[in-house]
């Protein structure tokens, strides 16, 4: 096998789990139960799918103990069948292998400072007084504005852009197309027409964050929009100027947020969802899809 294989009984040792059946079978991948070669690794979280295990080709699957007398396949007993398998696709997952250095088309501000251990894809431009922490990497079409950070083994995928100020932390991923650091949404009316109102603060994303693709995010226009630690965003989402955002939060697509709400701790915002300005939401809340805040 020229790709990455275990045992079962390597897994469970591996992830602290229950082998029923033969710990000796090989698994070279994981699939959905409905797809699963014989020796590919599925899983069970959701009871509405229990009908399939009866159909599964899968050499194994992932599941908990109630479930384990309708396997005929052997299993891996988990608490949580989900987490437990996220865990175990993780040592099958292919990344691309990054080297560290400056592409030759990249343009760098003689203020700015790159880590050599950092990776600089083609066609970045990185502006002044900007700063790129170690094994960073800043992905093909990047843009980066002045006064920003980017931490340690933090990515930006491909064509993110950080217009300024934006401070990202360590091991943050973001995704193609995402802007950080643009203008936020602040107009005064003076004497019948629109007056824009400066833009001065920046956007902190804390430790452990993804950003999905085209996820936009302003940034404050005194202080800074704050996302804490392993916030989670997935695509398209509006985030207006001066949020704040509560660690642990996860945000499914589309979802727009008004400026200067905030949002606590282990919340969960389904796709499409709307929320004011001016709001606190406290922690560990959740909001449906399309619900309006």
């Amino acid at each position: 096998m020229s790709g990455p294989h275990f045992t079962l009984a390597e897994l469970a040792e591996k992830f602290d789990l229950k082998v029923q059946g033969n710990a000796g079978t090989k698994i070279i991948g994981v699939a959905p139960l409905s797809t699963a070669g014989r020796e590919q690794l599925t899983f069970l979280a959701n009871s509405l799918y229990r009908k399939k295990l009866s159909q599964t080709q899968a050499a194994a699957i992932i599941l908990r103990d109630i479930d384990a007398t309708l396997s005929l396949a052997p299993c891996l007993i988990a608490k949580d069948p989900y987490v437990a398998f996220a865990k175990i696709s993780a040592l099958f997952e292919i990344k691309s292998v990054i080297s560290p250095g400056i592409h030759p088309s990249a343009v760098i501000d003689p203020s700015a400072s790159v880590d050599p251990s950092a990776s600089i894809g083609p066609f970045v431009s990185i502006g002044a007084h900007t700063h790129i922490k170690e094994n960073a990497v800043i992905g093909a079409g990047s843009v980066i504005g002045d006064h920003c950070h980017v931490g340690a083994q933090s990515e930006l995928v491909a064509r993110v852009t950080l217009v300024t100020r934006v401070h990202i932390g360590k091991r943050v991923l973001i995704h193609p197309g995402a802007v950080l650091g643009a203008e936020g949404f602040g107009l005064a009316m003076d004497a019948g027409q629109w007056l824009k109102v400066p833009q001065h603060g920046g956007v902190v994303v804390g430790d452990d964050c993804e950003i999905g693709a085209n996820t936009t995010i302003d940034r404050g226009a005194l202080g800074d929009t704050v996302l804490e630690e392993d916030v989670r965003l997935d695509n398209q989402i509006q985030i207006g100027h001066n949020v704040q955002i509560g660690a642990h939060t996860a945000i499914a697509g589309a979802v727009a947020i008004a400026g200067s709400a905030k949002i606590g701790r282990y919340c969960l915002i389904g796709g499409a969802a709307g929320i004011v300005g001016h709001i606190e939401i406290c922690d560990k809340v959740r909001i449906n899809a399309f619900s309006l805040v």
